[in-house]
């Protein structure tokens, strides 16, 4: 990191759950999802700069923008146009469900705020922010930004605006991407059913893993019905991960194509981590744990004594 600079994680997002439960006349579809975040991610750094820039690096970042397209360079552009370089190192597969352009954005956003003012550095500060002043902007730039922005377990509700962080375990889990990019559009477009039914009003207390992965056993990702009409290798990342019987449940994030396979132990992440990524050398396979990132995606700032 170059002196003075700062560093922010932008944690995948994955939804446990996504129960699609209506649609409204703007067209935005209403959800209930529980969600929670990975220990892999994207990462922003900003430095000193003339202008307000961005550069792109990272092992996925074939054909992202540089420029105001890019969510991550929108998002900062709300805090100050001018006086800040970004870079965007590119962890997490484009259009693949688990939140990447808006974990990017918010990643930019709480470190524009720490870069103007060196006293709003959590995430609670950065929140009382938003609300004040760019909510209603940082929620038409994308959904998913606003439960990015606190990087907490949380059920959210509505089209992403309502937001209420719960306490969940840690999970170990493996994310699996055929790297074909999915487009959330063509999955909408594909949903037959878009009335179904929210998850309970009271959700249980889950004391441990096994009882987590239970209850999610018996909750839906609606979308994924229709992913596997637009891309039918999700099918294939889903049957793969099934096979491995320390794996618990396997179910698509977002619109997809991310799957996730959720485990008991991390032991045994890793090792179906490591054998489905020497069976399938051309898909993006990754160890994680999912839970709380919000320590992890507190802006980091390199300080001279």
């Amino acid at each position: 990191m170059k002196p003075n600079a700062i560093e922010v994680f932008a944690p995948a997002k994955i939804n446990l759950t996504l129960h699609v439960t209506g649609q409204r006349n703007d067209g935005y579809h209403l959800l209930d999802s529980l969600v929670a975040f990975a220990t892999i991610g994207d990462v922003v750094t900003i430095s000193e700069g003339d202008a307000l820039t961005l550069a792109v690096d990272g092992p996925e970042n074939d054909g992202l923008p540089d420029d105001m397209q890019n969510l991550a360079m929108r998002a900062a552009a709300l805090v100050r146009q001018d006086g800040a370089a970004l870079t965007l190192t590119k962890n997490l597969p484009a259009s693949s469900g688990i939140g990447g352009g808006s974990a990017d954005a918010a990643a930019a956003y709480r470190g524009m705020l720490y870069h103007t003012d060196r006293t709003c550095r959590d995430l609670s500060s950065a929140s009382k922010s938003v609300v004040g002043h760019h909510a209603e902007k940082l929620l038409a730039l994308g959904a998913d930004i606003p439960m990015c922005l606190l990087s907490r377990s949380a059920r959210v509700t509505g089209i992403g605006e309502h937001i209420e962080p719960l306490s969940l375990p840690y999970v170990p889990a493996v994310l699996v991407n055929s790297r074909l990019p999915v487009a959330t559009p063509d999955v909408f477009r594909a949903l037959i059913h878009r009335q179904n039914a929210s998850m309970p009003d009271e959700l249980p207390v889950f004391q441990d893993v096994e009882r987590l992965i239970g209850w999610l056993a018996g909750m839906r990702n609606d979308l994924e019905a229709a992913a596997l009409k637009v891309a039918p290798v999700i099918g294939d990342v889903l049957g793969a991960l099934t096979a491995f019987g320390g794996c618990k449940l396997a179910r698509m994030s977002g619109s997809g194509a991310t799957c996730f396979g959720l485990f008991t132990t991390p032991e045994a992440a890793s090792d179906v981590a490591l054998e489905l990524g020497a069976a399938h050398p051309d898909w993006w396979v990754k160890e994680t744990v999912l839970g709380d990132q919000s320590a992890l995606a507190t802006p980091q700032a390199d300080i001279p004594d």
